[in-house]
């Protein structure tokens, strides 16, 4: 059986610029790791490959969505078709920086074991369903993905991870994915009352997965924290000093954020630097 050079692969679906296709792609890739053989996987991420870590300034994307400031994208309500439409053109283009993080733990991070590349090849996987099932949504609702503005925030913190995986399994799925187990219920719940039951089924949807990706952060950072003979309440702590302590927002989901490995000491944790970040910014 040939051996598949995962590290291009990878690399060469962070490059597609259409996102359908990059859907699609990572999607297959998935299933093509899955239909591997264990020695076969070990061999691909072994052997030398033709793709070499650079630095990412940018992965592929269309033109449009033009990216903006965060603060300048207009707020909107659900009581509306156009509040709706925001709503799920700002998750499609979530989703879609979605595939490209997943994408990237795997092309950048090439010294994790190969169960490490089959859980973010798993996550790109569903992050892609995801993608598609907004882009659908969107095209019922008149519209499509680029059609209205959106914000480059979850790339740059790819960007400022992009030396370390310790740091990258801290702040990307333990802090800005997690956010999302807090945010979305109340908005399914938002979404069933004006009786928008497609699109309470498809954030359903991701909410379950998203679950599941935090699990895969918060289970790889404890791993490369005994792997290096470091305290994870001591890194997390250290690493959400300062403006990373912005993301964290209460009210926390606490059962949500429970089932996704964290522990009670680490959501104290998050809760003391969120008091300790407003009071700063107040001072």
């Amino acid at each position: 059986m040939k051996v598949p050079d995962i590290f291009l692969e990878a690399e060469t679906v962070l490059r597609m610029a259409d996102p359908v296709d990059k859907a699609n792609a990572s999607i297959a890739l998935y299933r093509l790791w899955l239909s591997l053989p264990e020695t076969v996987q070990e061999q691909s991420l072994v052997q030398p490959s033709v793709s070499v870590v650079q630095v990412i300034d940018a992965p592929g994307r269309p033109e449009r969505p033009a990216l903006v400031e965060a603060h300048q994208l207009p707020r909107r309500g659900l009581g509306s078709v156009a509040g709706r439409v925001a709503l799920v053109h700002s998750l499609a283009h979530i989703e879609f920086n979605a595939i490209n993080l997943a994408l990237d733990a795997v092309y950048r991070f090439r010294e994790m074991p190969s169960a490490y590349v089959t859980d973010w090849l798993r996550v790109a996987s569903d992050e892609g369903e995801h993608f598609l099932l907004l882009h659908h949504r969107l095209s019922t609702l008149d519209s499509h993905y680029g059609a209205l503005s959106a914000h480059d925030g979850l790339w740059d913190m790819a960007r400022r991870t992009d030396h370390d995986v310790l740091v990258r399994m801290a702040l990307v799925p333990r802090i800005l994915e997690a956010r999302g187990l807090d945010v979305a219920p109340p908005m399914i719940a938002k979404l069933q009352h004006l009786k928008d039951e497609a699109t309470a089924d498809i954030l359903q949807r991701i909410y379950t997965d998203e679950i599941t990706h935090v699990e895969v952060g918060n289970r790889w950072f404890r791993f490369v924290c005994e792997q290096q003979g470091l305290d994870g309440t001591d890194v997390f702590r250290d690493l959400l000093r300062g403006e990373n302590s912005a993301y964290l927002r209460s009210p926390y989901n606490r059962e949500a954020r429970l089932q996704a490995g964290f522990n009670e000491q680490e959501l104290a944790l998050i809760r003391e630097m969120e008091l300790e970040y407003q009071a700063a910014r107040q001072a």
